[in-house]
């Protein structure tokens, strides 16, 4: 069973918004953050309600992700062997009332869960372009036991 804490090599940025009445203004991602070592891709994907999106790893990259529509449960899991952090779960809840950035590090498992009942939007950066020919995409199933999570809700 993993414990929960901080994952070694995971940064947060809280971002500031700045409203007024005709609504609000909000930087994302700039080049003086210092968050990604280099800049390969953008993307942005949708997913519907309830939807589980869990576990992948990279081998290359890094992501920096952002939910800016939506409310998501972010899960990251770290299996890297040389981290002090080894077999830590770390839980974030990014979307739209909770404007984060997250970055993940390579070999750190992620992924997430849409919370609440419209669409969520993810923007993400990774360090480096999807290549079709050699993807750096590794998978994990969302139940692994290893990781041990519970993704039901929490009535607390």
């Amino acid at each position: 069973m993993s414990h929960f804490g901080h994952i070694e090599g995971v940064k947060i940025k809280k971002l500031i918004r700045h409203p007024d009445d005709r609504g609000f203004f909000q930087e994302i991602l700039r080049d003086d953050d210092e968050l990604l070592r280099r800049f390969g891709q953008a993307s942005l994907s949708m997913s519907y309600p309830g939807v589980i999106k869990a576990f992948h790893y990279h081998e290359r990259q890094d992501d920096l992700w952002f939910f800016p529509v939506g409310s998501a449960q972010v899960v990251l899991y770290d299996q890297r062997s040389s981290s002090a952090t080894r077999g830590i779960t770390q839980v974030l809840y990014p979307g739209h009332d909770n404007p984060l950035l997250i970055v993940i590090p390579v070999g750190v498992l992620h992924g997430y869960r849409v919370l609440g009942q419209t669409p969520l939007m993810i923007v993400y950066f990774t360090t480096e372009s999807y290549r079709p020919d050699q993807p750096d995409e590794k998978r994990v199933a969302w139940d692994d036991p290893t990781v041990g999570f519970d993704w039901t809700t929490q009535h607390r």
